[in-house]
């Protein structure tokens, strides 16, 4: 059981800096300061690799271990951050952190700004572990590059950051930052063997990949000297860092990815509230996008809304505000002209409020099956989509429209029995020994939903279509 944390509420902020107003755009003036990170970093890196000490005296990061803000809020003014127009952190568990506001704020405020100085960053990363185990470190690159993880490379910077951080303790400079993390994670890393068999094809398939990614830092790990031979070893902290990092980090994939410490506690949303941003010093700034009333929550964009498997893969949440999701056809051989038509997550839509299937999802099954075998129609229908012939395109689909909705409609029916079938295998299963099948289940439940609304939709089509072509009212199964 988790204790009972309350989270402090920022009332009344320190200022440290200057806002300046100029054409109604806000600019921040970071105004030096006496920070724990500027004064300590010096000497932290010309120093030598952390001792061996018993791991149980570092941060406790079991995942039944509360979050800790007793020191949050004085070390971040303490490092020059900047809070304005009733910013403050919310929570109503103690585990799951938010930003909201505690006054109406309009378009274009600046809310937050974190100083470049206090800023994690795998470019920075890098410079200050080379100097610590120059050798250590491009050996777990190199091997890295040889695995073909070099994507991954920027986040393995931050992680190995984070454990020479961790081991650090109370001296680390970050330490109430870190005690102010999530301990307890629900995405596919953190998911025991049996949470996985549970998942529907896309989201096992993005789960998969974020296990890779996870035992390929296991095993590069291992090359550096700059943590101890006991911390690499300890799968749980390892865990941990990852977990941090690929929930937290903001940047596009193998390039220089960032933490922003206190930005890295706003929520994802579809209608997004706020948007971070970088000034010409590196320094981090957050605007608001909309009018947003007191008390309200302030959310930013993790990424395509349209896409909550990769979420729930990913970062181990449910986005039950996304519009749509992928419609699960899985079975179509990828090739560069069905990418052009749309053959993708983000496009293959299936709409969970309305139903609606997306014009990509009917040009995918179109071209990728029912025309298959008609190379002649096949080219046809490819040379309209590329020209963007409207009407022979359409001609097209009208010809084949009952064998397109059959097969779409055959996929629906039978992605109902393989859902059914992964609940069951969930049914009686302790929720103690796997604490994530709950999340699990309401991510099952949230697509279900949405395919039987498309369901609503797409059987009367056929049976329409049916009717049409004087076939027989059948189902597909």
């Amino acid at each position: 059981m988790h204790r009972e944390m309350v989270v402090p509420t920022f009332a009344a902020t320190r200022i440290v800096g200057l806002l300046l107003v100029s054409s109604h755009k806000y600019t921040v003036a970071f105004a030096p300061y006496n920070s724990p990170i500027t004064s300590s970093i010096g000497k932290i890196l010309s120093s030598s690799p952390p001792s061996t000490t018993s791991l149980s005296s570092y941060l406790n990061i079991d995942e039944t271990a509360p979050r800790n803000f007793d020191y949050y809020d004085d070390w971040t003014i303490n490092c020059g951050v900047q809070k304005f127009n009733g910013f403050q952190l919310a929570s109503e568990d103690g585990l799951d952190v938010s930003v909201a506001t505690s006054q109406n704020i309009g378009t274009g405020e600046l809310l937050l700004g974190v100083p470049e100085g206090m800023i994690l960053s795998a470019s920075k990363a890098k410079d200050e572990l080379l100097q610590m185990d120059r050798e250590g470190v491009e050996l777990a690159i190199n091997q890295m590059q040889r695995i073909g993880a070099g994507l991954s490379i920027p986040e393995f910077y931050l992680i190995l950051k984070l454990l020479v951080e961790f081991e650090r303790g109370e001296q680390s400079p970050y330490f109430p930052w870190l005690d102010s993390l999530p301990r307890l994670y629900y995405n596919a890393v953190s998911m025991t063997d049996f949470c996985l068999e549970c998942l529907p094809p896309l989201v096992f398939a993005l789960s998969r990949v974020e296990r890779l990614k996870f035992d390929n830092i296991m095993e590069v790990v291992q090359k550096v000297n700059c943590i101890s031979p006991e911390l690499k070893m300890e799968e749980g902290i390892l865990k941990w860092a990852f977990n941090v990092v690929h929930t937290r980090s903001i940047g596009k994939a193998g390039e220089n990815k960032m933490i922003v410490p206190v930005a890295d506690m706003f929520n994802h949303g579809t209608d997004i509230q706020a948007e971070i941003q970088f000034d010409g010093n590196g320094n981090c700034l957050v605007y608001a996008l909309q009018d947003v009333p007191a008390g309200a929550p302030l959310c930013v964009s993790y990424g395509c809304p349209t896409n909550p498997s990769r979420f729930f893969a990913t970062y181990g949440f449910l986005d039950k505000s996304s519009p749509a999701t992928f419609c699960k056809i899985m079975d179509i051989q990828s090739s560069p002209d069905l990418v052009k038509m749309g053959l993708n997550f983000s496009r293959m839509l299936f709409y969970k409020d309305t139903g609606d299937i997306s014009e990509e999802v009917w040009d995918v099954v179109l071209y990728g099956k029912v025309l298959r075998y008609n190379p002649e129609m096949r080219k046809k229908f490819y040379n309209a989509f590329v020209r963007e012939d409207l009407a022979t395109k359409q001609a097209i689909h009208n010809e084949y429209a009952l064998e397109t909705a059959k097969l779409v409609q055959g996929h629906v029916n039978r992605f109902f029995i393989s859902l059914k079938a992964l609940n069951e295998r969930a049914e009686g299963k302790d929720m103690r020994e796997h604490p994530r099948l709950p999340l699990i289940l309401s991510h099952n439940e949230f697509v279900e939903k949405t395919f039987l609304r498309v369901k609503e939709q797409l059987d009367p089509l056929v049976q329409q279509l049916t009717m049409q072509q004087g076939g027989e009212k059948e189902q597909v199964y």
